[in-house]
């Protein structure tokens, strides 16, 4: 008996809190909180969720990077290097030209393109234009095989590093002309790399945003490569450091 009147006890408890729970707002004589301090709460309550889902987009980012910057080999044994090299340049939305021919194959915005170039089979490429794609270190290997590429712009290409100018010395015979401004992750010491570049004669530099003395950046450039016209827009030519330069003024005033 006494048994019975516990767990009836019980429930008569949780049905009570049941009731204050659903409760609505109105009958409530505290004014529900501002809806900006409900969506705060909401998402500190749900950091982790969204913390997740951070990681899993990064890492979906990153497998699909590798993916498109793989090596074509199964390309090259249908059809050889150069076919699979523009096969390349073309899966990443660029643009290229074939030895003695005056016709550019580009992808479009859709990554869309001509497979007319399929008959150029044993036709190496002579310019490449990989501007604002996602090319990076690994498939710049895709290239390699390229010993007349005279001209290559990777332009605005955020994944372009001092790493990948380390490895541009396989076209240190044949490379004229080179554009790497507007890449975010290219220091002085990966500029450092293009010494090797010996056949080059125009250079852009321009706006890159990890070079803090300009100034003394080109200078060196054009010691290092004398033959080479150094372009370099976007800057302050002054030899002092950014930061330094910005710290001198603050105290002036």
């Amino acid at each position: 008996m006494a048994a019975s009147l516990v767990s009836l006890l019980g429930c008569c408890q949780r049905a009570s809190r049941l009731l204050v729970a659903r409760r609505p707002w109105s009958s409530s004589p505290v004014s529900p909180p501002p809806m900006h301090r409900r969506l705060l709460l909401f998402l500190t309550q749900r950091f982790s969720d969204f913390e997740v889902l951070l990681r899993w987009k990064s890492r979906m980012k990153r497998r699909r990077l590798l993916r498109k910057n793989a090596y074509y080999s199964y390309t090259q044994g249908l059809y050889g290097v150069d076919i699979a090299a523009a096969y390349f340049v073309l899966c990443l939305k660029g643009g290229f030209r074939f030895v003695g021919h005056s016709e550019w194959f580009r992808a479009d915005h859709k990554g869309k393109f001509n497979w007319d170039f399929l008959n150029y089979k044993d036709t190496p490429l002579e310019e490449v234009d990989m501007s604002y794609t996602i090319i990076n270190y690994t498939g710049l290997s895709n290239l390699e095989a390229q010993r007349s590429l005279r001209t290559l712009s990777v332009r605005g290409c955020y994944e372009v590093d001092d790493w990948f100018l380390a490895r541009l010395h396989v076209f240190q015979d044949s490379l004229e002309e080179l554009d790497i401004s507007h890449c975010p992750q290219i220091t002085p010491g990966g500029l450092a790399a293009l010494r090797n570049l010996k056949a080059l004669r125009r250079l852009d530099v321009s706006s890159l945003p990890r070079i803090s003395t300009p100034g003394l950046v080109i200078i060196l450039l054009e010691e290092m490569l004398p033959q080479c016209e150094v372009i370099a827009s976007g800057y302050d030519h002054s030899l002092k450091p950014e930061v330094e330069k910005g710290h001198s003024q603050g105290s002036g005033e």
